[in-house]
């Protein structure tokens, strides 16, 4: 099969937002328990997909280890593009 890179690819997802959006509250409540930046914890783990950018604690490595990486940045970039969307409706 020939491929088009020229051409936007349609990804599906394949992880139900709720499982996603659990799976970051958990390692954020973790990582802020610990003592953690979880902004910079979290970016570092889907930056390099290093599980030791999250904490064992409260098994947030393992919950967030069940989500893609892929499904993880696409549930941020979605609910990050529903709120500038969101301000600039009401501007």
């Amino acid at each position: 099969m020939e491929r088009h890179f020229d051409e936007t690819m349609h990804f599906p997802s394949r992880t139900e937002n709720s499982d996603v959006k659990a799976a970051f509250q958990l390692a954020y409540r973790a990582l802020s328990e610990k003592g953690y930046n979880p902004i910079y914890q979290i970016a570092g783990y889907l930056i390099s997909g290093d599980p030791a950018y999250i904490t064992s604690h409260l098994d947030a490595r393992n919950t967030i280890r069940r989500m893609e990486r892929d499904d993880l940045i696409e549930e941020l970039v979605r609910v990050y593009a529903e709120m500038v969307l969101n301000e600039s409706a009401r501007s």
